[in-house]
């Protein structure tokens, strides 16, 4: 699954005890995968699975961000902000308390390639949870007071994010790495362009986005097809047949090395690094994903943790990931340090990825790590909530359906050869980072008062 950009990015997929409880079925990741058509013809992935009394939907529109205007950015974020702030004859208030009232947790929210939600219900909650829904993606208030409301809520986050050093990199890795592109734009938008967005701009942007075309499903729990079928029609039967997406072309990161600098007055020094990454249609994907998890995405264990954290404790935590689009792929990592040991972190980093890249991982290393990755895949999938994403994930991916039985032997099939090949294309060519902090002949000074930004 796509790892969380920078661990704090959109996919936040209860309220009740009850939904916390009925969560755990040790059993649901060994289930039969379905793959159901409604009378209708709304397709989805299905797990039936009685052993709780619980319903998790997940479900994605294409479109995304991506779909934002240029100039408006944070359209899609907004709309899912917004949706279930009142809908059909139900206000804002009244939405949320008959959300409540049941205990169903429903949410949206956007990525760059996809709009999608959330739904958890109880067994007997579902014929009003499913209804909710419609009416939410079908007839949206958008009410002027409701906008505003969350508009100024999105507009105070991201004028907290103008000193918090973690987005500031975000944002300035996302420039340097796809410039002008729509992936170059932070899917929450900014300070320009969020207080343009109309009401018809959200508007917009439903009519165009959410449609059946696009529409991909995974279920998990304890409903019978006959009956899911039948709430998959009442809830998308009646979206527009077609989106009309804008065309988002395919664009390759930035090549490395490059380097950019954010001054912001902090005694901890932000460090942001990537480069282009592997798609997830690409034949070497899980090379490259299993030799990822060496250098910098398993945890404790990594070699990058192993340097920057064990070994010299220049940091207290370092992690890189891969981060696949439909478009791009690119890989990212992060790390905070001193201000004035910031060169030393840098060199730390940049030292491993030019040793991994030129010798490849060890046979110890990638046997341990194929065994974790194999076995940490039950454990990940433990929870009807879990499992759904998944499968919602797989099918964004365009995995087939018997992926989760097929994946270990994919992860067995990796040979030292292809992981060395993997890491030699991943890191051969350096890295784009992005350090924000004081500038460097400020470094060793003790803070002078607020933080202030200048690019």
């Amino acid at each position: 699954m796509t790892y969380p950009f920078l661990r704090r990015v959109a996919f936040s997929f209860v309220t009740g005890a009850a939904l916390s409880l009925a969560a755990i079925s040790p059993s649901v990741a060994a289930a039969k995968i379905q793959r159901l058509v409604s009378p209708g013809g709304i397709e989805a992935w299905f797990v039936q699975d009685a052993t709780v009394p619980l319903i998790a939907m997940e479900y994605s529109f294409a479109g995304g961000s991506a779909q934002d205007p240029k100039d408006k950015s944070g359209v899609a974020n907004l709309v899912g902000d917004l949706l279930d702030e009142g809908s059909g004859d139900l206000d804002s208030k009244t939405f949320h308390e008959r959300l409540e009232r049941r205990a169903i947790e429903l949410s949206f929210s956007a990525s760059r390639d996809t709009f999608r939600g959330s739904l958890r219900m109880l067994r007997d909650n579902k014929d009003e949870a499913f209804d909710l829904l419609r009416s939410a993606l079908t007839s949206p208030h958008f009410d002027p007071a409701d906008v505003e409301r969350i508009r100024s809520q999105v507009i105070s986050g991201l004028r907290r994010e103008t000193t918090n050093p973690t987005s500031l990199a975000s944002r300035k890795f996302l420039e340097v790495a796809f410039g002008d592109h729509p992936y170059g734009r932070q899917t929450n938008g900014n300070l320009d362009s969020v207080p343009t967005i109309g009401i018809a701009d959200l508007k917009d942007y439903v009519g165009r986005v959410i449609a059946r075309d696009g529409l991909k499903i995974a279920v998990v729990g304890d409903v019978d097809p006959e009956t899911l079928g039948k709430l998959l029609d009442h809830t998308f039967g009646s979206l527009p047949a077609k989106a009309n997406l804008t065309p988002v072309p395919d664009v390759d990161a930035a090549k490395p090395p490059q380097r950019a600098f954010v001054t912001l007055d902090v005694p901890q020094t932000v460090i942001t690094f990537g480069g282009p990454g592997v798609k997830r249609n690409d034949p070497n994907f899980m090379a490259a994903y299993v030799v990822n998890h060496i250098l910098g995405g398993g945890g404790l264990s990594s070699r990058l943790y192993h340097e920057v954290r064990e070994k010299r404790g220049l940091a207290y935590s370092v992690y890189e990931a891969l981060l696949w689009m439909e478009h791009s792929a690119i890989f990212i990592g992060n790390t905070g340090t001193r201000a004035d040991r910031s060169g030393d972190t840098i060199e730390a980093v940049d030292k491993e990825v030019r040793r991994i890249a030129d010798e490849g991982p060890t046979q110890k290393e990638l046997d341990e790590a194929k065994s974790y990755l194999k076995g940490s895949q039950m454990l990940a999938l433990d929870t009807s909530s879990k499992l759904a994403q998944a499968l919602l994930q797989y099918q964004q991916d365009k995995l087939p359906i018997d992926y989760i039985e097929r994946r270990n032997a994919i992860v067995d099939a990796v040979t030292l050869d292809d992981a060395k090949a993997a890491a030699k294309r991943l890191w051969g060519q350096g890295l784009l980072t992005v350090v924000v902090g004081r500038a460097p002949q400020a470094a060793a000074q003790p803070s002078a008062g607020p933080a202030t930004k200048s690019n």
